[in-house]
């Protein structure tokens, strides 16, 4: 199959969600081959590879050589009802009610993320970086947010932000997310991150809070004035 520049990664990552939450996985866990799995969900081979790095970093699959990958814990399967909700709600809101709820995620997995989490996040934060397709990034930073998410340990919350992370995958969003992204931005944000990233791995939940406070106010100031200039 010929490699589609223009495909969506983050919308790979969500066919590869829901194929596990599915009945169509063979009893053992076990996924089928790349080849087969591209042909069956109609992508390409580079973005669904960069799809199944990102479900293994978040310890949802793995991989046994000359075996095959398998899953390695099923995800939230409120994360397929969620689609439906994400189509009625614009990026001014996404961004209120991530702000409303992404702090407390950081407050929470500052209590409770191990050594192990820490350095998934890190290695997580490494890809954003080496990312230089815009939906590649947004992948991998998906990939970080959702992490904390799974770290902070809350099944309830887990589910609001999968309301919200559902969006991400949307057309609109990508653009929009593209819009505003510069290699400024690029930089500012690795150094949010990590300064997120720090605060869990201490053990400073305020700290913590405060830092994915302030990454996500600036992502919000950042889309209210392109879209204020978008309407000129």
């Amino acid at each position: 199959m010929a490699e589609d520049p223009t495909e969506n990664a983050p919308n790979v990552l969500a066919q590869l969600r829901r194929l596990i939450s599915s009945d169509a996985v063979r009893e053992d866990g076990q996924l089928p081959t790349e080849r087969a799995l591209a042909e069956a969900l109609g992508v390409g081979r580079r973005a669904l590879r960069s799809a199944l790095e990102v479900l293994e970093e978040e310890g949802l699959i793995w991989r046994r050589q000359g075996k095959g990958t398998f899953i390695g814990q099923p995800p939230d399967p409120t994360g397929v009802l969620a689609a439906d909700f994400a189509g009625n709600v614009d990026a001014a809101a996404i961004m209120e009610a991530r702000l409303q709820l992404e702090p407390s995620l950081a407050w929470l997995a500052a209590h409770r993320a191990t050594a192990d989490d820490v350095a998934r996040m890190y290695r997580l934060i490494d890809h954003i970086g080496l990312s230089p397709e815009a939906d590649t990034a947004e992948l991998w930073d998906g990939a970080l947010h959702r992490l904390i998410a799974r770290v902070a340990g809350n099944p309830l919350l887990l589910t609001a932000f999968q309301l919200l992370d559902e969006v991400r995958i949307r057309e609109d969003w990508q653009m929009m997310r593209a819009s505003v992204r510069s290699p400024q931005s690029l930089a500012e944000s690795d150094k949010e991150h990590r300064a997120i990233v720090e605060a869990i791995a201490s053990g400073q939940a305020k700290a913590a809070r405060k830092a994915m406070k302030d990454h996500l106010s600036r992502l919000a100031q950042n889309m209210t004035t392109r879209l204020a200039e978008a309407a000129e």
